[in-house]
């Protein structure tokens, strides 16, 4: 489906996933609409994280192709991948901050691996990434577990901003949060892309959170068993006449 005149951040065409002799995605096709936010709804076992790993390119299409950037996936060697994946910034689930480094070292690691940055240069661009996201200066060397979840997922974020993504990938951000957390969470997403819009950067967003997708999203994608059954503005995906969509946004 292809409904947008949009420059397109992500491109799919035909994409097709066969895993253990089981259909995942089927002849899956559309465009993800650059500089928006784009949330991909769906029950459990529809797909998405599958998807997911195709659009970072860690899984390799049966049939089909994915472009992203312009960049079909699959003309790139496992040493262009990787380097092409700097183009993403991913705020994972449980935020996977390595649990013995502190926030500093968290956010400078990335910074410290693919960059030249005198270490000044990184201190200064770690401490600016961890101010951004609401993180104060006495909790910059504090460990993981000696944050709470809505903190850790402020460091996680940072951490993904620190090489200046094109592209924010966000898996289940608000799962198991309580409301407030929840809603910090909501905040951060549209912050965050605030504050990049003019740059350009395209946030994708893998959910089942209904509430929190009509709040913060432009389109919406719905998938059901491997293929996408709509995908609308977030506006008109409300007002959607697709059954099972209507019976997604009643629960």
């Amino acid at each position: 489906m292809d409904y947008f005149e949009e420059e397109k951040a992500v491109d799919i065409k035909g994409l097709t996933t066969i895993l253990g002799g089981q259909t995942i995605l089927n002849n899956l096709s559309f465009g993800i609409p650059k500089n928006k936010i784009t949330t991909i709804l769906g029950f459990s076992g529809a797909g998405k994280s599958t998807l997911l790993k195709h659009i970072l390119g860690l899984l390799k299409p049966t049939y089909g192709s994915v472009f992203v950037l312009g960049k079909n996936l699959n003309d790139l060697s496992e040493f262009e991948l990787k380097k092409f994946r700097r183009h993403f910034g991913m705020l994972f689930q449980y935020a996977a901050l390595f649990d013995s480094l502190s926030a500093y070292e968290n956010v400078a690691f990335p910074l410290n691996e693919f960059t030249d940055l005198s270490e000044d240069e990184v201190e200064e661009k770690v401490y600016g990434l961890l101010e951004s996201v609401g993180i104060k200066v006495d909790s910059f060397f504090k460990l993981p577990s000696e944050l709470s979840g809505g903190m850790r997922k402020r460091v996680g974020l940072a951490r993904a901003l620190a090489l200046g993504p094109d592209i924010m990938l966000y898996d289940e951000p608000t799962t198991g949060l309580d409301p407030i957390t929840t809603k910090m969470v909501n905040d951060l997403i549209l912050n965050t892309y605030r504050k990049n819009v003019d740059r350009g950067m395209t946030s994708i967003i893998i959910s089942h959170d209904v509430k929190v997708t009509l709040e913060i999203s432009d389109f919406v994608a719905f998938l059901d068993h491997g293929k996408i059954v709509e995908f609308l503005p977030v506006k008109d995906f409300v007002n959607s006449q697709n059954k099972l969509v209507q019976e997604f946004l009643a629960l």
